[in-house]
């Protein structure tokens, strides 16, 4: 069966796999054993679906767009360009006059120089890379944590990497301790591909104070933040897609985590149980160190002001913005111990 197309007996972690396996990352069909089209699923519907609280063990039938966008195999480039941006969307499934799956075009398989030039992204990145690693010591006693390699590259190196392939290339990087080695590394980003402009931070200002040394950001498109200390296999084009969807002023990647409690746990009413429940687990989302802000956001941050990324999102609320959360599927870790760097080499032998 073609890659892009799943049984409906098939399960989302199984959605998940052929979408990291299309080139494109964007759509996967749900088709009949004779290729009947039933539905489609985006990474956008699988996120949604974490965020309700279920899991990736669900079956694709209990996900899917059942009554997706689809154009016939032989239809015009023209009505086809209308239909993607009409829907803002960025895969159709093609299908035959009886209704059976051909093939999935792409907005990118139509599009003209103009459409490709004016394709959204992120105006730019921060990284923020100042931080002193001081769980990871002696490993960062001589090397920034950003630094440190993952099987011959460096943590900075292979975001920049992600970034690239997104078409972003104007990067931000918030140096403090050892930030000459990383200046010294990347330069001004010209032989990586990007512009890189550093932001100095002369003291300690949180995990969010150095955004405040930043010039006013003359930009109309969303940033992404990202704590440099951070490997994942996420495509952030899907973040970007997700923030955009949602009109959000601020969007927060969190992991799924669950704590296992090897008890059974009673529930009571005065001194009376009313139930016991056995080995239950807490699920909580926990902050993934990437964000997506508005210029504006970025903006009225005051310089020289210790101010850690919570207070920023607080404040947003507070103020009556929206702030989203955008759930990882994929790998992620930000490196916290040997233990850490160990499994994202593990992960990370063969790139």
């Amino acid at each position: 069966m073609n890659i892009n197309c799943l049984e409906p007996t098939a399960s989302i972690v199984d959605a998940i796999r052929a979408i990291e396996k299309n080139s494109e990352r964007i759509v996967v069909v749900v088709s009949t054993e004779n290729n009947l089209l039933l539905g489609t699923l985006t990474d956008g519907d699988i996120r949604r679906h974490i965020l309700d609280g279920h899991s990736l063990d669900a079956s694709v039938l209990d996900v899917m767009n059942s009554n997706p966008i689809s154009a016939w195999v032989d239809m015009p480039d023209s009505v086809l360009r209308e239909l993607f941006f009409k829907n803002n969307i960025r895969g159709i499934p093609l299908v035959d006059n009886e209704n059976k799956f051909i093939r999935i075009i792409y907005k990118t398989d139509i599009s003209t120089k103009k459409d490709l030039v004016d394709e959204k992204t992120f105006a730019a990145a921060i990284i923020m890379a100042g931080g002193e690693g001081s769980r990871l010591r002696p490993l960062t006693k001589n090397i920034p944590k950003p630094m440190i390699e993952i099987n011959g590259i460096p943590l900075l190196e292979r975001q920049m990497e992600s970034l690239k392939s997104i078409g972003v290339f104007n990067i931000y990087i918030s140096i403090n301790y050892l930030g000459n080695l990383i200046k010294d590394y990347f330069g001004d980003g010209k032989d990586y591909g990007v512009q890189i402009k550093y932001i100095n931070e002369t003291e300690k200002l949180g995990t969010a104070g150095a955004l405040g040394l930043i010039p006013d950001l003359n930009y109309q498109d969303p940033i992404l933040v990202i704590n440099g200390d951070i490997v994942t296999t996420s495509d952030f084009s899907h973040l970007y897609q997700f923030h955009a969807d949602h009109q959000a002023d601020i969007t927060v990647t969190a992991k799924d985590y669950r704590i296992e409690i090897p008890y059974g746990v009673i529930k009571y009413e005065g001194v009376k149980i009313t139930s016991i429940e056995e080995k239950p687990s807490q699920r909580f989302f926990c902050n993934a160190g990437i964000y997506v802000l508005t210029p504006q956001i970025i903006n009225d941050i005051k310089s020289q002001k210790f101010l850690n990324m919570t207070d920023v999102i607080e404040q947003c609320i507070s103020d009556g913005g929206s702030v989203s959360v955008f759930p990882l599927h994929e790998y992620w870790s930000d490196i916290g111990t040997e233990a850490d760097l160990e499994n994202a080499r593990n992960e990370f032998k063969d790139n």
